[in-house]
């Protein structure tokens, strides 16, 4: 065999191997690879701004700045109104926020009161002692005696009972008493209708 052929032979062998390891390296640099999401054409979603309130326009004039700005102050006074009759806390007034409130008007809103016929039974006293007729304007007094005990007798009650509920469940609170107390009935003297913030519990709800 000439030294001619034995190169040949040696330069093809050589090609072979060369190819056969680049094709290797090729095949275990793919298994290992993980293709980016633009190679998959995968889109990245933009975020979106979360929060951001739509701007009116710039007004034109004066005139349609205030225009604005009494139909901005109308809405954030409904939007008040709302919050304060559902117990919003952002919205309420400042007699009416804490726990300690909301559970008093847990308790007198489960129950009926006589204070909130109170209001009635005062004006048919006032139009039957208007009556030139002493049977009655007897009548009259006695009801208006009637309502002023029951209120008195009920309001009792509902102390006692604000009293427990408060030191079984808020044993370590800043309020007073007194102020529960008088909050409580002064609720209890107003109608169930008229409450604000308006009852979240059931007559005869358990507290």
């Amino acid at each position: 065999m000439s030294p001619l052929f034995r190169r040949k032979s040696a330069d093809l062998v050589a090609d072979a191997t060369a190819s056969v390891t680049e094709d290797e390296s090729v095949t275990a640099h793919r298994k290992g690879y993980t293709p980016s999401k633009k190679e998959l054409g995968v889109v990245t979603p933009k975020r979106t701004v979360q929060g951001r309130r739509v701007q009116d326009p710039a007004p034109a004039n004066r005139k349609e700045a205030y225009k604005q700005l009494r139909e901005r102050q109308r809405a954030e006074r409904l939007e008040a109104s709302e919050g304060m009759r559902n117990g919003d806390e952002r919205y309420l007034l400042a007699r009416d926020r804490g726990p300690e409130r909301s559970l008093v008007r847990d308790i007198v809103d489960s129950r009926r009161t006589a204070g909130s016929y109170f209001i009635a039974g005062a004006v048919i006293v006032l139009i039957g002692s208007s009556v030139a007729i002493p049977a009655v304007q007897l009548a009259s007094n006695l009801l208006w005696a009637g309502l002023a005990l029951a209120v008195l007798v009920d309001s009792i009650f509902i102390s006692r009972r604000i009293k427990k509920q408060i030191r079984i469940r808020f044993p370590d609170t800043t309020q007073k008493l007194g102020s529960l107390y008088f909050y409580g009935i002064m609720r209890g003297l107003t109608f169930r209708r008229m409450r604000v913030p308006k009852p979240k519990v059931e007559l005869g709800a358990s507290v």
